[in-house]
C-alpha cells in the first residue's frame, strides 16, 4: 500500500477550493472547509484505509468500516493509502506490451529482405559430385555389358571414301569444306567460346521464366539450329570424295 504525502492533500485541497472561489465566491465563503482527505481519491479506497489503519493498530471496530460521509467529514491530518491501479487487460484477457504485438515491419523500414540463397559450396558442388559418380559407375557398369559398335581395324593401305568425323564433329568438318581451314578450324569456335564465356555478364537478368527470356532462347535456338543443319549436310548429304549428293539417290555415306 502506498501513503500518500500530507503536502500533495493540501495542495489538492487548496486547488478545489480557488476552483470554487473561481466559480461561485460566495458559496465559497460560506462552506466549510473540506478535509483533506476528500479529494479526487475514491471514497471506497480511503474506507479501506481507515479500516486497515484500526486493525493495524488494535483499537475500535475493525470489522465496522466508515461510510463515504464519514470518509469525507476525517480530520485533515489522516493519511490515506491508495491500492495500486488494476491491470489493464486487453481482447480476451491477454497483458501483453504493445511492441510484443506490433510486427516490427510496420515500425520500422527493413530494407535489407532475406533471399532464398546457398553457397556453392558445399551444397552445390556435393550434389554435382555424387551426379558425376553415378553416371560414371553407369557408364561403367553399361560398357562391360555391352560392346560398342565399332568397324574393323583400320587398314593403312585402304582409305575409306568418304572420310567422315563421327557425327559430332561433323559440323566442324562441314565448316572446313566451305571456307579456310583458319577461319572454320579457330576464328569460328574460338568466337563461339569467347561469347559463352561473356554470355553470363552481357545478360544480367535474374529470371528463370522462358518467357522473361526471350532473346536469350531466341539466340540460343539460332545456334543449336545452325549446328544442327551442319551436322545434318554432313551425315546425309555428302557421298564419295565428300561431295555434295542425295541420299535417297546416291545412298547413305554416314555410319553412326
Amino acid at each position: 500500500m502506498t501513503e500518500i504525502p500530507e503536502h500533495l492533500l493540501k495542495r489538492a485541497q487548496a486547488a478545489k477550493q480557488k476552483a470554487a472561489a473561481k466559480t461561485d465566491p460566495e458559496a465559497a465563503a460560506d462552506a466549510p472547509a473540506e478535509s483533506a482527505g476528500d479529494s479526487r481519491i475514491p471514497a471506497a479506497l480511503l474506507e479501506r484505509s481507515k479500516a486497515a489503519k484500526a486493525r493495524k493498530a488494535g483499537g475500535g471496530d475493525a470489522s465496522a468500516e466508515p461510510t463515504p460521509a464519514a470518509a469525507a467529514a476525517s480530520g485533515g491530518g489522516s493519511v490515506a493509502t491508495m491500492a495500486p491501479p488494476p491491470l489493464a487487460t486487453g481482447p480476451g484477457g491477454h497483458t501483453q506490451r504493445l511492441l510484443t504485438v506490433v510486427k516490427s515491419g510496420s515500425i520500422q523500414d527493413v530494407k535489407a529482405k532475406p533471399q532464398d540463397k546457398v553457397h556453392v559450396w558445399p551444397h552445390l558442388l556435393i550434389i554435382e559430385f555424387v551426379a558425376a559418380l553415378f553416371i560414371l559407375a553407369f557408364t561403367t557398369i553399361f560398357s562391360i555389358f555391352v560392346n560398342a559398335p565399332l568397324l574393323e581395324l583400320a587398314n593403312v593401305n585402304k582409305t575409306p571414301n568418304p572420310s567422315k568425323a563421327p557425327w559430332y564433329f561433323l559440323g566442324l568438318q562441314e565448316l572446313l569444306q566451305m571456307m579456310h581451314p583458319m577461319v572454320a578450324g579457330v576464328t569460328i569456335p574460338g568466337m563461339g567460346i569467347f561469347l559463352l564465356i561473356l554470355a553470363p555478364y552481357v545478360d544480367r537478368n535474374p529470371s528463370n521464366k522462358p518467357e522473361d527470356r526471350k532473346f536469350a532462347i531466341s539466340l540460343m535456338t539460332v545456334h543449336l539450329m545452325f549446328w544442327a543443319v551442319l551436322v545434318m549436310i554432313g551425315s546425309f548429304f555428302r557421298g564419295r570424295g565428300f561431295n555434295f549428293a542425295l541420299p535417297w539417290r546416291d545412298g547413305i555415306y554416314f555410319d553412326l
